[in-house]
């Protein structure tokens, strides 16, 4: 269990020093999961061991959350004073977040999705 926790951290590790050393703008943590998943599809699967280390992360989801919430907490004076921009932003990305996944999935079905009311 510990040499896939180290292996999921090395590839968070090599997706930083990547992102700094090209200046690619893309967290850090997102290309070491397409690192990750990169070695994964050149390897053919999920190791049983990394697949359990991955539910027990999911499992404990929730835990990651509370830094964001901390932060919010401590921050809470500047998100009152600017709620009308975070307000708008939050509305446009959901809209974007929904139309580009509603086009994503119909370019997905193909022919399936023309029956669809």
């Amino acid at each position: 269990m510990i040499g896939y926790i180290t292996l999921i951290f090395a590839c968070q590790l090599a997706g930083e020093l990547l992102v700094a050393w090209l200046a690619l703008p893309l967290p850090g943590p997102v290309a070491g999961m397409l690192i990750l998943l990169a070695g994964l599809i050149v390897r053919g699967g999920i190791p049983p061991g990394l697949a359990d280390v991955g539910d027990v992360l999911l499992g404990n989801f929730s835990l990651l959350f509370v830094p964001a919430g901390v932060g919010i907490m401590l921050h809470a004076g500047l998100l009152g004073a600017e709620w009308l921009p975070i307000t708008v932003a939050l509305i446009v990305s959901t809209l974007l977040t929904i139309a580009v996944t509603a086009l994503i999935m119909r370019a997905l079905a193909g022919d399936e999705g023309s029956n669809a009311p």
